[in-house]
């Protein structure tokens, strides 16, 4: 209803005091905004802004519930710049982040580990290296299983089958 809308960009600003600044810039590009001022690793006044990697991922891999919006971010850059403010302003990236943090694209689940080594997708909606990152990785723990534990014994030049993964 802005008289002259088609000459004029519309911006979104959110802080996430609610844990929901990504998800109201989101619904402010579906209502029209064509501008999200948002922060690497939503760093921000109080609890933050919206997340820059955030945003810029959900828009490359849900584009299409948006409209097919993109932006011109090379994604590839999101992790390494993540890392530098990091250390630049001596904020920690908490490792469950989203995107970014270091538990982004690992597993230790030993169902989540079996299904990542059968097909990647069927518990990550992004490839790591589309964050700049150089794989996805399994983590051994208590909680893995033995598609795990193989895969990583392989990779050690080490070949175990059957009753050899139990031991």
């Amino acid at each position: 209803n802005v008289r002259g809308a088609d000459k004029v960009t519309f911006s979104v600003h959110c802080h996430n005091d609610l844990g929901l600044a990504v998800a109201n810039s989101i619904a402010a590009v579906r209502g029209g905004a064509r501008q999200v001022e948002c922060t690497i690793n939503g760093i921000g006044e109080r609890a933050g802004n919206a997340s820059l990697e955030e945003i810029v991922m959900l828009l490359a891999t849900r584009g299409d519930a948006v409209g097919g919006l993109h932006t011109g971010v090379v994604t590839t850059e999101l992790a390494r710049t993540s890392r530098l403010v990091s250390r630049l302003t001596g904020y920690l990236i908490q490792p469950n982040k989203a995107v970014v943090g270091r538990n982004a694209f690992a597993h230790e689940s030993g169902i989540h580990q079996d299904g990542v080594l059968k097909e990647r997708t069927t518990f990550e909606i992004m490839d790591a290296t589309t964050v700049g990152l150089e794989a996805n990785q399994s983590v051994l723990g208590q909680h893995s299983g033995r598609h795990a534990l193989r895969q990583a014994l392989e990779e050690l030049g080490c070949r175990a089958e059957g009753q050899g993964l139990n031991a």
